[in-house]
């Protein structure tokens, strides 16, 4: 007969831990602000590290300055990316993500494309920002970007944040209002000038993220949710570290086509209920495809996600 274990004698009972939310994390370190508005330093008891920036969690009186976090509260949804060897979770009960991409420095759709995919599989709305839409340079590209995701049925947006912060807040505020939004792009894509436009407090606060996760300068490296409670709008906005690769190796196949419906809508005429649209014969997506139907470069997108993708639905 198996025996009970033994309760660790030094566990907190759930009512004598403090409730927060989590507003920055790097490694094993977070911040934790509690429904007081207390700002705790706090760490994951063990040697877990599945605490994400936006989780409800409960924690421990802290000890020598330091909380431990003792519980997570279930979540809404979760956002990250993932390749082969590991996952890289972003936010936690997000209300919108908010993919941010401008002309220059040059953009790649398919990170756009990506995150909108991995938004769609997490149940996640999305709304795309064309930043920086005053350059002239490589505007031509920007704008046929945005008429491509429009047609498809994305909500996309065009700002300058850094040129006319009044016009972004005007534009963003309204979509934004009552919502925690995760902001994420490409590395100089102008997330920060956004950010600062939106939550003009942002930058004391990054320092302060920085010093209590002892960071130094390498503030890139981590997420921070910072809340907006002003006079024209209260919400919360999520700053991610900008990358260049945003992998989806958690997608299936029936994942990539439901987040992707200018393929999907012509799936039904294939041969063969189990066509992967890439070699099939009787492939109704290819002969689409031949008849000019569907965009070259979403089907070259999607013909690169398909064979890495489990055919089972996830």
């Amino acid at each position: 007969m198996a025996k009970p274990k033994k309760k660790r004698e030094d566990a907190i009972p759930p009512a004598e831990l403090i409730g927060g939310l989590v507003t920055a994390g790097h490694g094993r370190h977070y911040v934790v602000t509690t429904d007081a508005g207390e700002r705790l330093e706090a760490h994951r008891r063990g040697k877990k590290g599945d605490v994400v920036v936006g989780d409800r969690v409960g924690v421990t009186p802290p000890v020598s300055g330091v909380a431990a976090i003792e519980r997570i509260e279930p979540r809404r949804n979760l956002l990250y990316r993932s390749d082969e060897w590991r996952i890289k979770s972003l936010a936690a009960n997000v209300d919108l993500v908010a993919v941010v991409f401008a002309p220059r420095p040059t953009f790649n759709p398919w990170f756009i494309w990506k995150a909108l995919l991995a938004a769609h599989q997490a149940g996640i709305p999305a709304l795309v920002i064309r930043n920086k839409s005053d350059l002239a340079d490589n505007a031509e590209a920007a704008d046929a970007e945005c008429a491509r995701l429009t047609a498809i049925g994305h909500d996309v947006v065009a700002i300058s944040a850094g040129n006319d912060p009044e016009g972004a807040r005007r534009t963003l505020i309204p979509r934004f209002t009552g919502k925690t939004v995760l902001l994420v792009g490409q590395s100089g894509m102008g997330k920060s000038t956004l950010l600062n436009a939106l939550v003009p407090h942002a930058q004391a606060a990054t320092r302060e993220f920085s010093e209590a996760l002892d960071l130094g300068k390498q503030t890139t490296t981590a997420a921070r949710l910072y809340r907006a409670d002003m006079d024209d709008w209260e919400g919360a906005v999520v700053d991610t570290p900008g990358f260049q690769e945003f992998g989806l190796a958690h997608l299936s196949l029936n994942d990539i086509l439901r987040a992707m419906p200018d393929i999907a809508k012509h799936v039904e005429d294939c041969r063969f209920f189990n066509c992967r649209h890439l070699q099939e014969p009787g492939c109704a997506v290819k002969a689409a495809l031949e008849r000019g139907d569907i965009d070259p470069e979403r089907y070259a997108f999607y013909a690169a996600l398909a064979p890495l993708a489990d055919t089972l639905p996830q």
